[in-house]
């Protein structure tokens, strides 16, 4: 086999970035590009991602199910002292 593809390139490179970013960051490296190409893929596709629902936590469910109380306001006019012309 020739050129990057062959076994010992590969472990090669692999290494390579091993000294570069060490064991902590390879993961997380992989997981940003992995989802960098799939947010690609999909714009490229024209395919939306479904969104996951989060679950709504049971007060919030109650709050949805029982009408909103009204709530009186009140509002006082401006008082005429404070529209005086100036001249």
């Amino acid at each position: 086999m020739t050129g990057w593809t062959s076994p010992t390139h590969i472990i090669l490179l692999l290494l390579i970035a091993l000294l570069l970013f060490g064991a902590k960051r390879l993961p997380e490296i992989g997981r940003s590009l992995g989802s960098g190409m799939r947010e690609f893929k999909d714009s490229v596709t024209g395919h939306e991602p479904a969104e996951p629902q989060q679950p709504q936590p049971p007060q919030a469910v109650q709050q949805q199910l029982t009408p909103p109380q009204p709530v009186e306001t009140t509002t006082t006019a401006p008082s005429p002292e404070h529209e005086r012309e100036t001249v």
